[in-house]
């Protein structure tokens, strides 16, 4: 586990963003107060729209980000019937920012050019400073740092121009960000001591501080333990001299994690004490979950092992109540670790499992992450091109008319001057286009890599081209599913880390063996490894074809297990079972996406897989009504055995046939 880490940068996130909204005061901070000041029709629109933009932002924008969305359109229609230019662009720019915060950032670029065009007309050079500063942020969180930097120092110019200094604070924060990122110390470091000394000539004491607290996030990086302390506590002190709660909880949770990285773990308990009381007082849950993270991985490595599981259940609901899969994954890893320690061996097992379902949807939220990723990039690739075509298409509108009017001149001159402008300018326009494009091309093929690492190619089709895949029915399904015998038990003999090499390198040779029957695979769970033949594309041979990929496992796990005992390892014997039947097939949810399958079918191939035997298939009646005139293989009638919930069920082992 890595707790402390992954707590020192979400405070370092946290601190960041005390910069970016410190540049406005909210003096009223009742949502009621400023809610009547927006319905009340005597006072005048512009007061009317400020206190309803104050009103979204001290609510729905950091709590409810949808509701936000729509509170903000509102509040521009309002802004553009009142013809309040300046309010319409800070509608804007909330808007941008709401999108930004949601990972919808196609939607907060369009918002942003929308109220930058705005801020130009109108010559507001703090509004579009703020635009463009935002602007920059959306390039840096896609890791376009060239780009975010081109944005932050236009913005900077701007704010140098009418001497905005919290916006040049703002944006030298960012500054400090990029080098940091980039592990340039003395650069990060040389930006945020000139944020400092803005905000301390503003007498911005929580600006100052949430500075003073990033840069001893810096120095903890580098392990300079005596130089962090030193500017967590004057960070502290000013957060406990102004009564900023949120800032003491957290940068008392920075300074566990600079003991905690020491060793010296009975003093770093105490400051995350500390620090879980008064995030538990303002209900701050994620750092809650943080630090009481950071407590049970102390008393793991201090061998208190049941103080430790406390610790670890507290943070793990926190973090099934934020939707964290991180911290669930974590959370369950901590449960595991301390239940091997203890000898709770069956408990510890149930616990891996969890964890590796959490790993699974993690690697599938990163691959949607990456796929958002590159959708952004190709639209704002495409914006570029649109932008060159136009311009293009001027240029040749403006040299038809030049022609027309000069027609009487010396043609040839004329024909001269035309193809020297396109050659000299437009052919590397055209050139540029047409690079652009073999580039989108790339990375859309990128694009539908990764997301048929998700979803079988045909759903994977029809959800590009409708946004939805309804479920279907299949008439004849055939499914597999393979387990591994006495896991529980020889797992426990294996660090965790072994474990899951183990399970990995399995797992990813049946995937390839899937492949190469072209039969689909369907989820794992735990040691289990589930896949089906015949959907989503209907498939005559698929019966043939998920047999003889479950040989293949079988085969693959008999060579692994020689393998492993020549080197005197640990090995898995697997047990699988097959059924052919009715299915339903869909996606699951919205978001984190999963190819499922439903029915009685399932739950039948589940139980000739339990019911079967070490190194053997096991298929129903079904599938050997469908196989048994087949010469690739042989049967071995098993008789009817008893089945769970189903009573007794004829069974055939099959193999390959010796001819």
């Amino acid at each position: 586990m890595n707790t402390k880490k992954n707590n020192t940068y979400t405070q370092y996130i946290l601190f960041s963003l005390f910069i970016l909204i410190s540049s406005k005061t909210w003096a009223q901070n009742n949502l009621d107060s400023l809610f009547g000041v927006w319905q009340n029709r005597q006072i005048s629109d512009s007061i009317r729209v400020d206190a309803f933009l104050d009103y979204i932002q001290a609510g729905a924008f950091y709590s409810q980000p949808d509701s936000a969305v729509i509170l903000l359109k509102q509040a521009y229609d309002f802004s553009e019937n009142s013809q309040d230019t300046i309010a319409m662009i800070d509608a804007l720019n909330m808007a941008g920012y709401n999108f930004f915060r949601m990972g919808k950032y196609p939607d907060a670029l369009a918002k942003y050019k929308k109220g930058l065009a705005l801020a130009e007309i109108i010559e507001d050079d703090h509004g579009a400073g703020s635009i463009l500063m935002r602007t920059g942020y959306i390039y840096h969180d896609n890791e376009d740092l060239v780009k975010a930097l081109q944005y932050y120092e236009r913005s900077l110019k701007l704010f140098e121009a009418i001497n905005d200094l919290n916006g040049i604070g703002s944006i030298y924060n960012e500054f400090g960000n990029i080098y940091k990122s980039k592990g340039d110390f003395d650069k990060s470091l040389d930006y945020y001591s000139k944020s400092i000394a803005i905000n301390d000539s503003l007498y911005d004491d929580i600006g100052s501080a949430a500075q003073l607290s990033n840069i001893g996030l810096l120095y903890t990086d580098y392990n300079k333990f005596n130089e962090a302390l030193d500017y967590q506590n004057r960070a502290l002190g000013i957060y406990r001299a102004v009564s900023d709660k949120l800032g003491i909880a957290n940068t008392l949770s920075a300074i566990g994690d600079i003991h905690h990285e020491m060793e010296a773990y009975d003093v770093a308990i105490d400051f995350y004490v500390q620090s879980s009381k008064i995030s538990e007082e303002i209900d701050d849950i994620q750092g809650l979950a943080a630090t009481l993270a950071s407590i049970s991985e102390i008393f793991s490595v201090k061998g208190k092992h049941n103080l430790a599981l406390g610790y670890c259940n507290k943070s793990l609901m926190l973090s099934k109540q934020l939707g964290d899969l991180g911290g669930i994954e974590q959370g369950y890893d901590c449960l595991y670790e301390n239940h091997k320690a203890l000898g709770n061996h069956t408990k510890a097992l149930l616990y891996l499992e969890e964890m590796l379902v959490y790993k699974d949807s993690l690697k599938t939220e990163e691959a949607s992450a990456k796929l958002q990723q590159m959708e952004f990039a190709k639209q704002v690739l495409a914006d570029s091109l649109l932008q060159v075509e136009k311009e293009m298409k001027i240029e040749m509108a403006h040299q038809a008319e030049v022609r027309k009017k000069d027609r009487n001149r010396n043609v040839a001159i004329g024909a001269g001057l035309f193809f020297v402008v396109l050659s000299g300018g437009l052919y590397h326009r055209w050139r540029f286009v047409k690079k652009s494009k073999i580039i989108i091309e790339k990375e859309r093929d990128r694009s539908e890599s990764l997301l048929l690492n998700i979803l079988p190619s045909a759903i994977a089709e029809e959800l590009k081209e409708k946004g939805e895949a309804a479920a279907r029915d299949f008439e004849l399904a055939t499914i597999l599913f393979s387990d591994f015998k006495g896991f529980t038990q020889k797992a426990e003999k294996l660090t965790a880390k072994e474990l899951i090499e183990e399970i990995n390198i399995c797992f990813k040779a049946f995937d390839q063996i899937c492949e190469k029957y072209g039969i689909e695979k369907i989820k794992t769970i735990g040691d289990a490894y589930m896949a089906a033949g015949g959907l989503p594309v209907p498939d005559d041979a698929a019966v043939t074809q998920t047999v003889m990929a479950a040989l293949e496992m079988q085969s693959f796990i008999s060579n692994r297990i020689k393998e492993r005992k020549e080197k005197k390892q640990i090995s898995f014997e697997m047990r699988v079972g097959i059924h052919t039947g009715p299915v339903v097939a869909g996606i699951v949810g919205i978001k984190k996406f999963q190819y499922d399958i439903w029915g009685d079918t399932v739950n039948i191939a589940s139980r000739m897989e339990s019911n079967g035997a070490i190194a053997k298939v096991n298929i129903s009646q079904n599938t050997y009504d469908l196989l048994k005139d087949n010469a690739q293989f042989v049967f071995e009638p098993r008789g009817k055995i008893e089945v769970k919930g189903k009573g007794a069920m004829e069974m055939w082992f099959v193999d390959y046939s010796k001819k």
